[in-house]
Parts: structure tokens; C-alpha cells; sequence
């Protein structure tokens, strides 16, 4: 399965924050700002390479991404050819510019508000992308909830714009087939449309529940589940982020009102929302507090709606097929 950090954390600071409209003195760089991301970065690169040539492998015999347990990690098959790792490089390729799109739009917008931050940290994992995402960390607070809000959406507006094009073609690259893709229980609503356009390029190109995903596809499918676990208005997620800066005295209600959704979810839809659930009940997801004013105006205010437009676009309340609690246990039962 693909997991996701939150994209930006604020449980440590090393510089108090400046007022708002006075400038903030970026601090002097070091050689190590730069060699621990870029180590990870490599690391990243190799994992979802290696996964990428698993899934492309498969493909091309046409069977699903995972067909056996051992191809979940599949370190042994990849130390006995090791070139085989070439053929992992689209789908390398196209997530790490889905989440390094996401990161930097973070990034980029703690500058524009004169907040500190860290370059990205990919995560390296031995997971179904080959990585748990990446995450920056605020090095100083964010002075207002105008600030939050466009730091919040920067992230997942930039790595949704930039896997729209990877989402058309990976299915220009995919291939049609009787029984489709059912590792996968669903694909995001933007998948559907895109899927649509291709239609209209190609007349006798089938329904999305009868296309095998290319491994470019696949990429573009953990990038929006991605997406979608960043955007669940929670703790410091970035939906979390963006509820706090629209609505403050919300945000812990509406964490715990998730965290229960998310427990029962684990139980009808997918057995890794437990996870998430339990996740946001940590003290280390607690949203620190921001300061009320000055609060969006402009066209910031069009930013919430911006947040929530994605979330539809990228909603899989069941991503992977057969993997609720119910089905689980539905053996034991039958």
C-alpha cells in the first residue's frame, strides 16, 4: 500500500516567528541542507525504481502490479539482474515529479511568506510506490492563517496539476482488457475524466474498469491516494492546514469526528485507515496554533474551494480491493 507523511510538519521550531510584513533573515546555508535530502532523494530514486520494474515486468505478461507476495519488495529478484532496475524508470520518473511538485509547492510558498523551511525529505520504504512520500519541516512559525492556508493548498495544487498530464499518458500507455485492474478497488474521479479524453482520441477505447494500468498509470494513481490522504481535514495534514486556516475552532472537533469515520472506514472500505485514524490521535499531530489575524481576504479566500476541488477529484474511499476488515474476516464467518 502507499502511505503518506503530512507534507509539512510544525513540531519544531529553532527561530521565533517575525511580525507580519517585516522580513525574515534566511539563515546561512550548510553543506548538510542539502546532502541529507539529496542522499534520501537518491535512496527514493532506487526504491521506486525497483518497484517500477516490478510492475513493468508484470504488465508487460499482464498481470496485476502485485501478483505474488515477493513483489511487494522485490529486492532478491533485482540483486539477481540488477539492470532490470532501467525498466522502473518511467514509473520512478513519474511519481517522484508528482511528489517533488507537491513538496516544492510547499516549499516555495513558506518563502513567499517569509517562513523558514527545510529542503524536501524523501522517504525511502519498502512499500507499494517505494516510498512513504516526502516532508518538509518549518524551521519558524507561520505568522498568520492567510499564510497557512496558501502554504496548506500550494502542496497538493502543484502535484495535481503536474500528474494531469502523467494521468493521460499512462493511459495512452495502458492497454485494454476483459477483467481490468482489480488489485485496485477504485481509481479517483479525475481518472475517469481523463479516461474520457482518451475516449474521444481513441472510439473503441473501453471503460477505466477494463484498462490494465501501465506502471506510468500506476505512479499517477499512488500520487492522487496521496493526494487524498494530505487533503483529510485533520491534525497537520494539509487538509488539516486548510480547515485551521478557514476555520480554527473547527479543527479539533473535526479531527476527532475523522478519526472515528476513519475507524469505521477500516472496517467497510480499506483495513489502512485504522492506521490513519490512530495517527491522528498522536500528540505530534496536534495543530499548533496560528494567529487568528489577518485572516484569508482577496483571493485567498478562493483557495479553500481550490483544496476541496482536489479532494473530490482525488476521493478513493476504497482504494485497494478486498482489503476491508470485513473482507478479512468474511472467511472465518462464511
Amino acid at each position: 500500500m502507499a502511505t503518506a507523511s503530512p507534507s509539512a510538519t510544525f513540531s519544531e521550531y529553532t527561530l521565533a516567528a517575525k511580525p507580519v510584513g517585516e522580513a525574515v533573515a534566511q539563515p546561512e546555508a550548510h553543506s548538510g541542507d542539502f546532502a541529507m535530502p539529496l542522499a534520501l532523494f537518491l535512496g527514493t530514486m532506487v526504491t521506486t525504481c525497483m518497484m517500477g520494474a516490478r510492475f513493468a515486468a508484470n504488465f508487460s505478461m499482464g498481470l496485476a502490479p502485485v501478483a505474488r507476495p515477493e513483489d511487494m519488495f522485490p529486492v532478491q529478484w533485482i540483486l539477481a539482474q540488477p539492470s532490470r532496475l532501467v525498466e522502473g524508470i518511467p514509473f520512478s520518473f513519474t511519481i517522484l515529479s508528482i511528489l517533488l511538485a507537491h513538496e516544492l509547492g510547499h516549499y516555495y510558498a513558506c518563502r513567499r511568506h517569509g517562513v523558514q523551511a527545510t529542503l524536501p525529505y524523501f522517504l525511502p520504504a519498502p512499500t507499494l510506490s517505494g516510498t512513504m512520500g516526502a516532508v518538509i519541516k518549518l524551521r519558524t512559525k507561520v505568522p498568520n492563517r492567510a499564510a497557512l492556508l496558501d502554504i496548506g493548498v500550494s502542496g497538493p495544487f502543484w502535484g495535481f496539476l503536474v500528474a494531469l498530464p502523467f494521468i493521460f499518458l499512462g493511459l495512452l500507455l495502458s492497454v485494454p482488457v476483459e477483467h481490468g485492474q482489480r488489485f485496485l478497488a477504485s481509481a479517483p474521479p479525475v481518472f475517469f475524466l481523463m479516461n474520457n479524453l482518451v475516449a474521444m482520441l481513441r472510439p473503441e477505447w473501453p471503460g477505466l474498469e477494463h484498462v490494465m494500468f501501465h506502471p506510468v498509470l500506476l505512479a499517477c494513481w499512488i500520487g492522487m491516494f496521496v493526494t487524498f490522504l494530505n487533503l483529510l481535514p485533520a491534525g497537520q495534514l494539509d487538509g488539516g492546514h486548510v480547515l485551521y486556516a478557514v476555520f480554527p475552532r473547527m479543527h479539533k472537533g473535526m479531527t476527532n469526528l475523522l478519526i472515528g469515520a476513519l475507524l469505521l472506514a477500516s472496517t467497510l472500505c480499506w483495513l489502512g485507515w485504522a492506521f490513519w485514524g490512530i495517527l491522528l490521535m498522536m500528540p505530534l499531530m496536534r495543530h499548533p496554533k496560528v494567529p487568528v489575524e489577518p485572516a484569508p481576504e482577496g483571493g485567498s479566500v478562493l483557495l479553500p474551494w481550490v483544496a476541496l476541488g482536489i479532494f473530490a477529484m482525488t476521493l478513493m474511499p476504497a482504494p485497494f480491493a478486498h482489503s476491508s476488515l470485513v473482507d478479512l474476516l468474511r472467511p472465518y464467518f462464511s
